[in-house]
């Protein structure tokens, strides 16, 4: 293909693709450019940019944050990362509408890294809808019933259709208190999707009318909550040599010890070249500890979800805004802090705002949830760099203990 031909098909949010393409042979993609104990600080070098780790992926779904958030508003709080997911988008609006359209990044009018999750944890949800086999799930649309197939290629199709930074391996999902021998199938079974996936996606990356030839692919390390299941799945993807990994299947249930053991257990046993993702987690405590084990990558619907119910983080614990102790405090969320809530308005208008059903009150909620994540990435960053991330995160988790 010619370079004419690729600035055609790289205008827009692409517009730094070709350079990408060009040096793509000669850097390392993920450097860890400080560490602290096991916590890492790194860059990971993307098509769509340079992800500062350790980052927290702020989680649109269907390519929008519930809770009226634009990507522009994004960008102003200081997101490195959006997160959609492959299923609801294959269902509504279909991603092939998506990749006629342009791709996710122009849909959506965002030029950050996306990573779509592959949509196996929404289909395995769906316990009494879906069928298992080794080919891949049936199962039914939770929007109008029907009847859809997904497996390994399926999903890297759609992924590749939506053109995404980061498309997550397809993987079942056991549940955390699944017995031990229903866990080791599906272990290997995810093993083999994996395998499957990876042949796929490089066979989409080669074809002409890939909107992104450069999408990358993280492997999902499961084993519920055995550490030597866990351990040996490790060892086997970290030989497939992908983009990164990620540790899924926690936060389902289990306590969060047993989390953080299982995180103790399997990161060491992840490539120490590749970044780490743990998926679906968590509270800002949850982060701080994984940061401590070696995580790189976070996402969780907890800010936005939060959010739109009125409570709120701050340093100094969740407030629950529609508390009536709020009505005439004409403070901000939470002093000093820089997101566009705290900035123009005060607890008790948007108290008001919510108990009114006013949508700007959830609105403004979410947004400070957001950037308070986002912000606490960024100390976490800095943490480690100084060599204080045991002060930084000893200091943070004993502020979230107090009560405003």
């Amino acid at each position: 293909m010619t370079s004419e031909c690729l600035q055609s098909m790289y205008s827009g949010v692409y517009r730094n693709d070709i350079e990408y393409i060009q040096r793509k042979e000669q850097i390392s993609m993920y450097q860890i450019l400080a560490t602290d104990g096991k916590a890492k600080r790194a860059s990971f070098e993307t098509v769509h940019g340079t992800i500062q780790t350790p980052v927290f992926m702020n989680v649109g779904t269907a390519a929008a944050i519930k809770g009226a958030v634009a990507t522009t508003d994004l960008q102003e709080i200081g997101t490195q990362v959006e997160l959609s997911n492959t299923y609801h988008l294959h269902v509504r609006p279909g991603d092939k509408v998506v990749k006629q359209l342009g791709g996710l990044h122009k849909f959506m009018n965002w030029d950050k890294p996306i990573l779509t999750d592959s949509g196996g944890f929404q289909v395995f949800s769906l316990a009494g809808l879906r069928k298992i086999k080794e080919e891949g799930v049936y199962f039914h649309s939770h929007v109008d019933g029907r009847k859809i197939f997904m497996g390994p290629e399926e999903s890297m199709q759609i992924q590749s259709n939506l053109a995404s930074t980061i498309a997550m391996a397809f993987d079942e999902c056991p549940s955390s208190v699944a017995d031990r021998d229903y866990v080791r199938k599906s272990v290997d079974r995810t093993t083999r999707w994996l395998k499957r996936c990876k042949t796929e996606m490089a066979r989409l990356n080669s074809l002409p009318d890939t909107i992104n030839p450069n999408q990358m692919l993280f492997g999902i390390n499961q084993g519920a909550v055995y550490e030597d299941i866990r351990i040996e799945h490790a060892q086997q993807i970290a030989e497939l040599d992908l983009d990164g990994y990620a540790v899924g299947g926690l936060a389902v249930g289990e306590s969060h010890e047993e989390m953080y053991r299982i995180l103790d257990a399997v990161v060491p046993y992840l490539p120490q070249n590749k970044p780490t993702y743990l998926m679906g987690v968590g509270t800002p405590a949850n982060i701080l500890e994984g940061v401590d084990r070696g995580i790189d990558f976070f996402d969780c619907v907890y800010p936005s979800r939060n959010g739109r119910h009125g409570h709120v983080y701050t340093n100094h614990g969740k407030l629950n805004l529609f508390n009536a102790k709020y009505e005439l405090d004409d403070s901000p969320i939470e002093d000093g802090c820089q997101c566009p809530a705290c900035r123009h308005y005060s607890r008790a208008y948007i108290r008001h705002l919510l108990k009114a059903k006013e949508m700007l009150g959830m609105r403004l909620c979410v947004l400070h949830n957001l950037y308070f994540y986002n912000h606490m990435m960024e100390e976490i960053r800095e943490a480690i760099e100084k060599g204080e991330y045991k002060q930084y995160k000893a200091k943070k988790l004993a502020g979230f203990e107090e009560t405003t």
